[in-house]
């Protein structure tokens, strides 16, 4: 069975903002430092895909005070992607003093709060992208996986229940047609599931990450995690 107690290795995002670079790690955060100014949009892909951090998506703090972003994966903009929103909203609540009520992206606004479960992002799911989920028997199953279970899929979670009635379930994510071979923490797909289901869930996702996930309003539902900042390095 999973074991919830394995070593974390979790999933990362580059934040930039001009002048400085900020490094998520979901449920973590990490703070480093960065030379160059934020990019022109235009070459933001490119500097995504290059990014020496090698994350799954980089986002850019266009404007910090507006709480305005706007997120790249390896491939191009994406209007939402999940653990980053969660890792751009403590970011700006530690650059501002104040926890932005809203992220404004280039799809659509964000609500974002911060409870016990550490900081939330919720948004329409209209936002994110047609994740394929497919259960399975056991979470050792799951743990085993070397990929999709067939060459074919694409977009693909797999998962099975750790513990059904408390809500707890084991993910992985396979997203090879936009230069994600495994996602380590996808929160959109956990955003589904938990809208899929009704119901709030704790989800054990990759070799260590957690994501907490809610449904919301009909057509939204929303991602947490806790962050921490760590020492900063040059890129």
């Amino acid at each position: 069975m999973s074991n919830p107690n394995r070593n974390h290795q979790r999933a990362e995002t580059a934040i930039k903002t001009t002048g400085r670079s900020w490094r998520s790690r979901f449920p973590q955060s990490r703070c480093t430092s960065c030379s160059p100014p934020s990019p022109a949009a235009g070459s933001r892909s490119t500097c995504a895909r290059r990014s020496p951090l090698l994350t799954s998506e980089t986002i850019f703090l266009d404007d910090v005070e507006k709480a305005e972003i706007s997120i790249h994966n390896l491939s191009r903009q994406i209007p939402f992607a999940g653990h980053a929103a969660v890792g751009a909203a403590w970011t700006i609540a530690r650059l501002t003093g104040h926890h932005p009520s809203v992220l404004r992206t280039t799809g659509r606004e964000a609500e974002s709060w911060a409870d016990s479960a550490g900081v939330w992002v919720r948004a329409p799911l209209s936002m994110t992208p047609p994740w394929w989920a497919e259960r399975l028997d056991d979470p050792c199953q799951v743990d085993d996986l070397g990929g999709p279970l067939s060459p074919t899929q694409d977009f693909t979670q797999l998962w099975a229940w750790i513990d059904g009635p408390a809500g707890i379930a084991r993910m992985r994510t396979y997203a090879a047609r936009v230069g994600i071979p495994e996602d380590e923490a996808c929160g959109t797909g956990a955003m589904r599931l938990a809208a899929g289901h009704g119901r709030r869930m704790t989800i054990h996702h990759g070799e260590g990450s957690i994501i907490h996930a809610a449904p919301g309003p009909a057509g939204y539902a929303g991602i947490a995690g806790h962050i921490t900042e760590v020492p900063a390095r040059e890129i």
